[in-house]
C-alpha cells in the first residue's frame, strides 16, 4: 500500500474519523472534569475502538472502514480523533454549566 492510498483510509472513518472512537472521546469528554484527563480520554478511545475493531475482526465482520492494516497504523489518527472530541465534548459541556 503505498502512501497515497494509505492517505484517505487514515484520515477516513478507519482513522481519524473512526465512528466508535468519537463516540467513546466524546463521552469521555463529558466527564472529564480537568482539562489534563482530556489527553487520557483521547487514548483511551483510541485503544478502546481498536480493541473493538479486533473484536469485530475475530467475530467474521469486517473493521469500521475496511482497511487491510494493522491497528498500530491507525492508533494515532484515532488518539488524534479521539482527543478533538473529547475537547470539543468537554468545551460544550463548560459552557452549558457557566449559563
Amino acid at each position: 500500500m503505498t502512501l497515497a492510498e494509505s492517505l484517505p483510509v487514515l484520515f477516513g472513518l478507519a482513522g481519524l474519523v473512526n465512528p466508535f472512537t468519537l463516540l467513546i472521546g466524546a463521552a469521555l469528554g463529558w466527564y472529564a472534569d480537568a482539562r489534563v484527563k482530556l489527553i487520557v480520554a483521547g487514548f483511551a478511545a483510541a485503544a478502546l475502538s481498536v480493541l473493538l475493531d479486533a473484536a469485530l475482526n475475530l467475530s467474521g465482520m469486517s473493521p469500521v472502514g475496511g482497511y487491510e492494516g494493522g491497528p498500530l497504523a491507525v492508533f494515532p489518527f484515532r488518539f488524534v480523533g479521539g482527543g478533538l472530541a473529547a475537547a470539543l465534548t468537554y468545551g460544550l459541556r463548560g459552557k452549558s454549566r457557566r449559563r
